[in-house]
């Protein structure tokens, strides 16, 4: 059994700490035990769950794990003080708001010899999964992801981290992408911004992509992607998954922390989370410069 501490008990940290209590049926996340939780509010007990102190979470040795579920400028700090305590991490993403910060989290996961995940359930979603099939075979001749969504609070970062899940998708379905411009609108008066990055896979197709907040927005992705055979304007709707998202990337975390998962493909995972981190850095960079 792997002891673990929940950090951060907003949404995500919640059903973190469901999913440990009630792990589903026969899959290796029955390997999790949640030992705690660690909040700034002070909250004693959720889901009959003992609130600790970070720093009895750092010492205790019955606590082999931590869940960073805090917003996402706090995510580079509390990853790094588990790590030095010789911790596995599961983080939501993105782990950092910097690539640099990056890979010095992993080079220093790698020497103290543990796990560090960054999670990504937008990969696991039945509609992408579809929409992976869909593309399989098919050769891009340019596309586009337009998402849209409510205005976030503050400490979500530049909208190229803080929605990184949309530049994951265009990675997983494309290759490794470089940028070749980005801008950001913003209207604080009205909280509204918009990014909007040209990117160029590894065999020169454009891809535009767009994140567009604004208070009132729906949630919505809208892709267009040109083929040389078809034109894909919608993503494929898909029934809900009989597991749960976050339940999933738990039974991949236990998986990790068990040494079922290859080197290699903990590598390919490493290699995908980085380059998406260091485009993500660049449109940044571009945006403000």
């Amino acid at each position: 059994m792997f002891g673990a501490v929940v950090v951060g008990i907003g949404t995500a940290g919640w059903v973190r700490i469901r999913d440990m209590l009630n792990p589903h049926p026969g899959s290796l996340a029955e390997k999790l035990c949640v030992r705690g939780l660690v909040s700034r509010r002070n909250l004693k007990t959720e889901q009959g769950v003992n609130q600790i102190s970070l720093e009895e979470a750092l010492s205790r040795e019955d606590i082999h794990a931590a869940f960073i579920c805090t917003e996402n400028i706090s995510h580079d700090n509390n990853v790094r003080v588990f790590l030095e305590a010789g911790k596995h991490v599961c983080v939501e993403y993105p782990m950092t708001m910097s690539y640099k910060s990056a890979l010095e989290l992993w080079d220093l996961a790698e020497r103290k010899g543990v796990i560090l995940h960054e999670e990504h359930i937008e990969l696991l979603t039945e509609d992408y999964k579809l929409l992976k099939k869909e593309v399989e075979g098919k050769t891009l001749q340019e596309g586009s992801l337009h998402f849209t969504g409510g205005a976030l609070k503050p400490g979500f970062g530049f909208p190229a981290f803080s929605g990184i899940a949309r530049l994951t998708w265009l990675v997983d379905l494309f290759g490794e992408l470089s940028v070749t411009a980005a801008t950001l609108e913003e209207d604080s008066a009205n909280g509204y911004t918009k990014m909007t990055a040209k990117l160029m896979t590894a065999d020169n197709r454009p891809l535009t992509w767009v994140e567009e907040r604004q208070s009132g927005l729906p949630r919505a992705k809208k892709v267009s992607f040109i083929f040389d055979t078809c034109t894909l304007t919608q993503i494929p709707p898909a029934p809900t998954g009989t597991v749960g998202l976050f339940m999933q990337d738990m039974i991949r975390f236990s998986a990790k922390l068990s040494g079922q998962v290859s080197p290699e493909e903990l590598e390919r995972e490493k290699s995908r989370i980085l380059h998406c981190l260091e485009v993500a850095d660049r449109i940044q960079q571009l945006s403000q410069s």
